[in-house]
């Protein structure tokens, strides 16, 4: 088992994770979903079966780390935000935000492959779900690549939590220590998302409280073979 720990309002809540998830193709208007299928399709990046997706990456790959290994420029993250199951009540759901680094040159060949060539990174501070579910839909997510903003929406843009816990209850996944992300919002098309460092925030206008996740890359020397 490879354990995070949380700050939760001060608590600090250790997570044994067994399970991780990444959603994909998951925004909340599946006909925008289908777009931009097409147009990764044209890019060569090989199409779904179904939306949204689910992808299994190894328990490892969720990490809380400032630095990200690569093995080459093609590569960045995407601004989420995730789910962990900390206990067996309803209260024990954390929300925190995530960072999906994923191999843009792997993925042509398989968004699966792609995901599981990058870690999850995900945020030190995590909110108990309950605590802002009355206002989920308002939780904004904003992510910075090489210190530009490259992302910026709300949660309304995705599916909701709600979606995914009743998607892992139905495969018996909603149990201690299964982490699952959201899937992304759009990208800033004129902003280099292969920047050497990436920062992701999940804010809650109410409150004005923020969850933050940063790293920055580590090109890995050249291979000898």
């Amino acid at each position: 088992m490879f354990p995070l720990r949380f700050d939760v309002n001060g608590e600090t809540v250790e997570v044994p994770v067994t399970t991780v998830l990444n959603g994909g193709y998951a925004g909340r208007s599946q006909e925008d979903v289908a777009a931009h299928v097409a147009e990764l399709a044209e890019l060569g990046v090989p199409a779904p079966t179904r939306t949204p997706c689910l992808y299994p990456v190894a328990p490892y790959l969720a990490m809380q780390t400032e630095q990200v290994p690569v093995q080459h420029d093609r590569t960045s993250g995407e601004a989420e935000w995730a789910l962990v199951v900390a206990g067996p009540e309803e209260r024990d759901v954390l929300l925190t935000v995530a960072c999906d680094h994923t191999d843009r040159a792997l993925e042509v060949h398989g968004v699966a492959w792609s995901k599981q060539a990058g870690p999850d990174v995900l945020g030190g501070r995590a909110w108990r779900l309950v605590d802002v579910a009355d206002r989920v839909d308002e939780l904004t997510l904003t992510a910075w690549a090489g210190g530009r903003q490259i992302q910026r929406g709300t949660l309304a843009e995705l599916l909701p939590p709600q979606y995914w816990l009743d998607e892992l209850r139905q495969r018996g996944l909603l149990r201690p220590g299964t982490v699952l992300l959201s899937g992304t919002i759009p990208m800033d098309a004129e902003v280099d998302q292969f920047a050497d460092s990436w920062r992701v925030e999940l804010g809650d206008p109410q409150t004005g409280d923020t969850l933050s996740c940063e790293y920055r890359l580590d090109r890995m020397p050249e291979p000898v073979a």
